[in-house]
Parts: structure tokens; C-alpha cells; sequence
């Protein structure tokens, strides 16, 4: 894939110096260096808040809330 950089102008000098002297291009260099940083980071963890209805009320009197059928008809019954 192609893309475009906008490097600083001695990063870039002393990149490409680099590369010249390894024989390698500096594609293959600016690669390795994303590969290194990308491997070197810690993996992220991420922790998800669930949202925990603290108010007042609950099921309507004489609703099983352990019963799929009933909760079923009375959703469909409020229609």
C-alpha cells in the first residue's frame, strides 16, 4: 500500500542514511520501526461500566419476572 509521510527533514536524512548503510530500503525500515513500537506497547485493557438503575419502582404487582411467557405478555398486552 502507498501512502504519504511528512517526516522532518533530518530524521528523514538520517533514516535513509541508515538504510543505505544496512542495504536495506527505507521502506523496509520505516516497517520495522512501526513493527518494534507496535509490539513493544502494552496491551490496552479496556473496562466497560455498566449502567446500574439505582431508582425507585421495579415490576408491576403480580408480574414473574423469572418467566420469559409473562414478561412477553405483558409487554405485549401494553401495546
Amino acid at each position: 500500500m502507498k501512502t504519504t509521510l511528512n517526516l522532518n527533514d533530518a530524521l528523514l536524512t538520517e533514516a535513509k542514511a541508515l538504510a543505505a548503510q544496512q542495504r536495506t530500503s527505507l521502506t523496509r525500515l520505516i516497517e520495522e520501526g512501526l513493527q518494534l513500537r507496535l509490539r513493544s506497547r502494552p496491551p490496552q485493557k479496556r473496562s466497560v461500566r455498566l449502567p446500574v438503575y439505582r431508582g425507585k419502582g421495579g415490576l408491576a404487582s403480580g408480574l414473574d419476572g423469572l418467566s420469559n411467557k409473562a414478561m412477553l405478555d405483558a409487554a405485549d398486552s401494553d401495546a
